[in-house]
């Protein structure tokens, strides 16, 4: 194993050292312009294994996002419409929170819970402008496979 050194650092690179964390604390509190904010969109990706909603400004900074396995749902209970509706009203707190009061809604992917957790979004008090559509549609799709030889 061998001798265990421990080296003393100068004062400059202590001071160096503070100011990186110093910077980093600064850059994690956001500033006054992300905590009230009247107008949002939130994004529903709804896949067969997990449903996740995500909360952004119009000009789509990242406010709070939540998914189905984050609020504790494991395995094939992430893609149920039940869980979807959980994750719903959890984002749903976070925007009242944050002093969101109308959104738009952006639905992507086929997953069971699109329907659930856009209905339990409109249940909450939100007030919606518009519902969105936006899952990806392949135009000539992929490359078919090789004509089998029998």
């Amino acid at each position: 194993m061998g001798k265990k050194r421990i080296v003393a650092k100068t004062e400059e690179e202590l001071l160096k050292e503070k100011e990186k964390i110093e910077v980093a604390i600064k850059r994690e509190v956001k500033p006054k312009a992300f905590q009230k904010v009247k107008e949002g969109r939130i994004y529903v990706f709804s896949s067969y294994n997990n449903t996740i909603l995500t909360l952004a400004d119009l000009r789509g900074n990242i406010l709070a996002w939540t998914s189905a396995g984050r609020l504790g749902f494991k395995g094939t209970k992430k893609a149920t419409p039940f869980a979807a509706s959980r994750v719903a009203e959890s984002i749903v707190q976070t925007a009242k929170k944050l002093g969101v009061e109308t959104i738009e809604v952006l639905v992507k992917g086929i997953g069971a819970g699109r329907e659930s957790a856009v209905r339990s979004l409109a249940t909450r008090g939100l007030d919606i402008i518009s519902i969105k559509d936006i899952t990806p549609i392949p135009h000539n799709g992929c490359r078919p496979p090789k004509a089998r030889r029998v």
